[in-house]
């Protein structure tokens, strides 16, 4: 007979070296507590049962051979009689009674806990495989947890349910179609402290980016109330992203964050019976609120490096925050399996080729675009009515809806976000998915054709009816380095870390239109002059996006250094060059609050714009907010790697007034490595190319305006529109002699445009030119690097 002992192992005794006798999971926390706690990462202590408990168990009853027997009569094809066969093997598990050794040894090791902690009202009950969490075997999600269990005998209860939960039909079904022998796999019942998360908030991390695998930031998300919402994926749960090299420089690291809608809050039900959970409605006021502070944030971040630092390998992390105490936890921590050693250098590329009325759209997960027909589905027990193929349309998923997900060829839930279930399952299946939509199973019809798309940034996009698409698939291992610099034009920092794969220097032109129409939608001034506007529905549509800011301009300020933290951080240590907003008046305007603020030009395209804009009375305000959030992100962020660029400078004295502004603001030249980029997209840019070199520190071609100004023609008109041609003799010559010029005086010169990837003989003219780099929008990257390494060899 075992000795006692040999059940009962205590956290703080384990290292991951126990994983055989107390499975993954549980000896990952004896690991973290054991390594990590003395480095002031907390872990809520406890104890776990041993493989050795389990066994014992099982031969005490004669259950090995009852299991056994009942195994050999599954229908291993097509799982028809799973659920029978999972519900007899429970039914003989919850039947059986623990040994007397075996009871008395979990409850002296719950009353040894309960000596150590003096405030223990109750304990989580989790299930920890003695396969779970492998690098090669996650079995996340496959076992149950029992949470705010109180007493010994409860806890009794919990982990002969924990042991029992072995052979639910997912996890039978999981072991089965991974090779595991079914009586090879012992279940060790992990027994913690409770962290009073559901009077806070709890969530979950990851270590590297979930969507695209890119290794430095840390994603962390959460929402009020216990973890299960966030790891089910019930609720939209606020996000957050960490700069790496930041956080190790103790410098502002935290570069996005989102706010959730949340709107469920789980709690322990009050009707008295013990470990049983409810969902609540969320108080508005608390929906509109950030579950962390920035601070907490940051701890959470500088915790999870920690613990990917001791592992050596990108993980998979649950943290809760005590409601009671005001501290924070990691309550569990396993490795990343879905991108660990992922090839990268071979992409597809997926473009829609038509348009469609958008039905409903959520977070995009598989960058990928697919169509089927629609099957809204209320649980798994409907899996016949989904043909492989078909989308599966839900609320929810969880590990029960796994083999019902390996059908569809696409997934579209109403709640959940980038760490949910149905994100994870469909990053491990390759497939499409957007989540979080709140309302796709209202929106979109049983049956219905639908395209479904993720293609498309951050957002993901469900159309009504098939609409075609393309696909390219581009190995990038293919091409060689050219030597002229390759450099890609970004807007969205949605697709930035998608982008960040590919061979390229470095962002040469970001567009902060985007950024600002987009996140921000309200005209700068607007929020500094807030109280003083008269348009009633704009103050109202900025009190709803601001709800969260005492102070209106930091909304700007906060999200436009954001947007360009986050694709420096994806870019980072390769060079962005941030060109500052050049919207026309007429663009300006249609911010919200904007028409207060803005002229009305007969010809916004050659008006208030560019650099007369940043120092004129009636901008200079609205500029210097565009300053300091650039700033926060070189100064504060230390993403040094961002180049500023002024747009549309008209003379020299102009360009001498935004340099100085700009120091004025915080920006000084030169200081700490600042480098200011002048466009060159003005005739007179060109003509006086070395006068402007002794004010900036480089330039790049807006190859489009300066052809439309040295040829005098809107290429928006119709009219004229068929005489716009980059390679017009008098176009290239104007970039010929800005060239020159540029390096004559030793300054680098690029160029953003479409001409070089569609035109090779326009690549061939700016590479015999000496250009230093070109920029293309993403999808003409690859055409782009051929025609560049053409016209080099030649």
């Amino acid at each position: 007979m075992n000795d006692k002992g040999n059940y009962t192992r205590f956290f703080k005794d384990l290292t991951n070296r126990d994983t055989a006798e107390v499975g993954g999971k549980n000896a990952s926390l004896g690991e973290m507590i054991s390594q990590l706690g003395p480095k002031g990462i907390r872990i809520p202590s406890g104890f776990a049962t041993t493989s050795d408990a389990y066994w014992h168990f099982m031969d005490h009853n004669g259950l090995r051979e009852k299991v056994a027997g009942t195994l050999e009569k599954l229908d291993k094809k097509d799982f028809k009689n799973l659920k029978s066969i999972g519900e007899k093997l429970r039914g003989f598990i919850l039947a059986a009674k623990f040994p007397e050794d075996l009871k008395n040894s979990i409850k002296e090791a719950y009353h040894q806990l309960e000596e150590q902690e003096e405030s223990l009202t109750s304990v989580a009950v989790r299930s920890s495989a003695t396969a779970e969490d492998l690098p090669d075997a996650s079995f996340a999600g496959q076992h149950d947890s029992f949470l705010n269990i109180q007493g010994a005998e409860n806890t009794l209860d919990a982990c002969k349910k924990c042991y029992a939960s072995l052979f639910t039909e997912r996890a039978i079904r999981y072991r089965e179609h991974n090779g595991f022998d079914h009586l090879s796999v012992a279940l060790s019942a992990g027994v913690q402290k409770m962290v009073r998360a559901d009077k806070a908030a709890a969530g979950v991390g990851f270590t590297i980016l979930p969507d695209t695998g890119y290794e430095k930031v840390i994603f962390l998300t959460g929402s009020w109330g216990l973890g299960d919402n966030v790891v089910q994926g019930a609720v939209n749960a606020d996000e957050f992203l960490v700069f790496k090299p930041a956080l190790k420089k103790g410098m502002r690291a935290i570069i996005s964050k989102k706010l959730g809608s949340k709107e469920q809050t789980m709690v322990y039900a009050k009707d008295g019976k013990k470990g049983t959970t409810v969902n609540r409605k969320t108080p508005l006021k608390d929906r509109n609120k950030f579950v962390l502070t920035d601070e907490e944030v940051t701890k959470l971040a500088v915790w999870s490096l920690e613990i990917e630092n001791h592992y050596g390998r990108a993980m998979d992390i649950e943290w809760a925050k005590d409601g009671e105490s005001g501290e924070l936890f990691i309550v569990q921590a396993r490795p990343e399996t879905v991108h660990s050693g992922k090839e990268k250098a071979k992409i597809k590329e997926y473009r829609l080729k038509g348009e469609g009325k958008v039905l409903s759209t959520g977070t995009a997960i598989g960058e990928k675009v697919t169509k089927g027909v629609s099957r809204i589905l209320d649980s798994p027990d409907e899996s016949n009515k989904l043909q492989k193929g078909d989308v599966l349309v839900t609320n929810i998923t969880n590990p029960d809806w796994d083999n019902v997900m390996k059908k569809a060829s696409a997934i579209v839930t109403n709640s959940g976000g980038r760490t949910s279930h149905a994100a994870i399952v469909a990053r491990e299946l390759g497939a499409v998915a957007v989540v979080g939509t709140e309302n796709a199973t209202d929106t979109i019809q049983d049956g219905q054709e639908i395209t479904v798309s993720s293609a498309e940034g951050n957002t993901g996009k469900v159309y009504d009816g098939f609409i075609e698409w393309e696909e390219e698939e581009i190995d990038f291992q293919e091409y060689a380095e050219p030597s002229t610099e390759v450099m890609l034009i970004l807007a969205d920092p949605g697709l930035a870390f998608s982008y960040s794969n590919y061979p390229v220097k470095g962002v040469g032109l970001m567009r902060l239109e985007f950024v600002i129409n987009n996140s921000i939608q309200i005209h700068p001034l607007a929020l500094l002059h807030f109280s003083e506007l008269k348009n009633k529905q704009a103050k109202k549509k900025i009190e709803a996006l601001t709800s969260t800011y005492s102070e209106k301009r930091l909304f700007f300020v906060d999200k436009l250094a954001e947007g360009v933290a986050t694709i420096a951080a994806a870019f980072y240590p390769r060079e962005v060059i941030v060109r500052m907003s050049d919207f026309k008046s007429n663009e300006y305007a249609n911010l919200i609050g904007g028409e207060e603020f803005e002229p009305d030009e007969e010809n916004p395209m050659l008006g208030f714009r560019g650099a007369s804009r940043y120092y004129s009375d009636a901008y200079r305000e609205a500029f210097g907010m565009e300053c300091e959030a650039m700033k926060v992100v070189r100064d504060d962020m230390g993403l040094t790697n961002v180049k500023l660029m002024v747009p549309f400078c008209r003379t020299l004295e102009e360009g001498e007034k935004v340099i100085n502004l700009m120091g004025d603001f915080g920006l000084k030249q030169g200081w700490n490595g600042l480098e200011i980029y002048v466009m060159c997209e003005i005739p007179a840019n060109v003509l006086q190319a070395e006068e402007y070199a002794a004010i900036f520190d480089g330039f790049s071609i807006g190859s489009n305006d300066l052809t439309q100004l040295t040829l005098g023609l809107d290429r928006d008109s119709s009219l004229v529109s068929h005489l716009f041609d980059e390679q017009n003799d008098a176009s290239k010559q104007m970039i010929s002699m800005a060239i020159d010029k540029a390096k004559k005086k030793g300054k680098k010169i690029g160029l953003c445009g479409q001409a070089p990837s569609d035109f090779p003989e326009f690549a061939q003219f700016l590479v015999e030119k000496g250009i230093d780099s070109i920029s293309f929008n993403p999808d003409a990257v690859a055409k782009g690097i051929k025609n560049i390494l053409d016209a080099e060899n030649k």
